[in-house]
C-alpha cells in the first residue's frame, strides 16, 4: 500500500492530496518549465488515473507545449506557488511540482525531457534518462 502524496502553496491557502504512486517523475528543461521556475528545470511526478483531492481555489493559465498539447498550470491566487499542471486532453493525469510536496525528499528523478534547451549552467541527475524533446508515448 502506498502512501498519499501531499502539498500546497507557501502561503497553505491551496492543499491537495494524491494517492497512489506516480508513473513518473520527471525534470524537464524546455523553455516554459525554466520561465515558470525562474531555474533551469521543473520537477514533477506525474499521475494518471490516481485518485487525488484539492482544497481551497487554485488560479490556472493554459498553455500549449511545443508538441500541441495544451497544459493547465495551477497556482495560489494568494502567494503565486506553483502547483500542479492537468492536461484537458489527457483527463487523470496530473503533474505535481515537486517542489510544492510536504515531502520533497520523496521526488526521485528517473527521466529528464527537453534537454535540447537545457541551459549549460543546469545540472541534472546524470543517472537519469534523457530525451532531447518529449519520449515516445507508445
Amino acid at each position: 500500500m502506498s502512501r498519499p502524496y501531499a502539498g500546497g502553496c507557501a502561503c497553505g491557502a491551496v492543499r491537495y492530496t494524491c494517492e497512489g504512486e506516480p508513473v513518473a517523475m520527471v525534470d524537464c528543461q524546455c523553455r516554459q518549465c525554466q520561465r515558470q521556475t525562474g531555474g533551469g528545470h521543473g520537477s514533477y511526478l506525474t499521475f494518471a488515473g490516481t485518485p487525488w483531492d484539492v482544497q481551497g481555489t487554485p488560479n490556472t493559465w493554459s498553455v500549449t507545449g511545443d508538441n500541441g498539447t495544451t497544459k493547465n498550470a495551477a497556482f495560489c491566487a494568494t502567494c503565486g506557488s506553483p502547483l500542479f499542471i492537468t492536461f484537458p486532453d489527457v483527463p487523470g493525469v496530473v503533474a505535481i511540482r515537486a517542489g510544492s510536496l510536504d515531502e520533497p525528499e520523496h521526488y526521485q528523478p528517473q527521466l529528464v525531457t527537453w534537454t535540447e534547451a537545457a541551459q549549460p549552467w543546469n545540472h541534472v541527475d546524470p543517472a537519469a534518462t534523457k530525451f532531447a524533446r518529449m519520449p515516445p508515448t507508445a
